[in-house]
């Protein structure tokens, strides 16, 4: 039945059902356990970090995990929910009917049903918080130069959008929109660092090399959205969103102005952050 997703979708190349801590159940043709073995740690590692960032993406109670989705320049890669402590991951070409793909996981979730079904052996998490979310997301003040007026008007043009944060090549936050303090901006980053490196490990999934360009990741929640997006020379916007977020008009212009925060911080000869 997880054949099917391949068989039956164009351009779809590989399929693997795992358990929330990693286990894989089950695979298509053309994988070796290796690859198997990679994709299902990359998946579970990827969801737990997930869940630890959901309020990032707004301050809703019900902040349900619905999808992941990654984009390379050669390819995609799809998560989803297949029960209780299962997932179903899936990859395509870039030119793959992307309803299409979604159409057939989903069916083949709802056909497997309890099959899937397995309580995790490690407690991912739940995406919950104590505490009032957003005086958390306040906490501790920006400082000299942190808060990066491009993000501002980027959020400011977009109904929606809600916070942005850029990360050097290192992973360390180097300016964020305004509300994010230096403390929770150290969380997210740290968080956000764990959840590109997991994107980057699945490229073999989507058919080219751990070293191949990646360009966004993207995860999806009941109340929002949260974004991980290529910022040249090593470096990554983290922005979240509200649901109703008109998305593809967000990621754009945070693109935009990715060349100028790049040029503002990096001095002549220099690396990202050096300023």
């Amino acid at each position: 039945m997880v054949q099917d997703i391949v068989d039956n979708v164009p351009r779809a190349r590989h399929a693997v059902v795992l358990s929330a801590d990693g286990i894989p159940r089950g695979s298509t043709d053309g994988l070796t356990d290796s690859d198997v073995r990679t994709i299902s740690a990359a998946m579970a590692g990827m969801q737990s970090l997930s869940r630890a960032t959901a309020h990032f993406a707004g301050t809703a109670q019900d902040r349900q995990w619905n999808q992941t989705i990654i984009e390379f320049a050669h390819g995609w890669v799809f998560l989803i929910g297949a029960g209780q402590g299962a997932y179903l991951a899936a990859a395509a070409e870039p030119d793959v009917d992307m309803q299409q793909i979604s159409f057939r996981m989903h069916r083949l979730v709802a056909r497997l049903g309890n099959n899937l079904t397995a309580p995790p052996r490690v407690n991912a998490g739940d995406g919950t918080r104590s505490g009032d979310d957003a005086a958390a997301l306040r906490d501790g003040e920006g400082g000299s130069g942190f808060a990066l007026p491009e993000l501002d008007e980027a959020i400011r043009s977009v109904r929606g959008a809600r916070h942005a944060l850029l990360l050097g090549a290192e992973g360390l936050p180097r300016g964020a929109s305004a509300g994010i303090g230096r403390d929770m901006a150290d969380t997210i980053s740290a968080a956000m660092t764990g959840i590109h490196a997991y994107s980057r490990a699945t490229a073999p999934f989507a058919g080219g090399t751990r070293d191949d360009e990646w360009r966004q990741t993207a995860i999806e929640f009941q109340h929002g959205w949260i974004f991980l997006i290529a910022a040249g020379e090593g470096a990554f916007l983290a922005a979240s969103a509200e649901h109703d977020c008109d998305i593809e008009e967000f990621t754009t212009r945070l693109s935009d102005v990715v060349p100028k925060l790049v040029a503002r911080q990096v001095p002549q000869g220099g690396r990202l952050g050096d300023a």
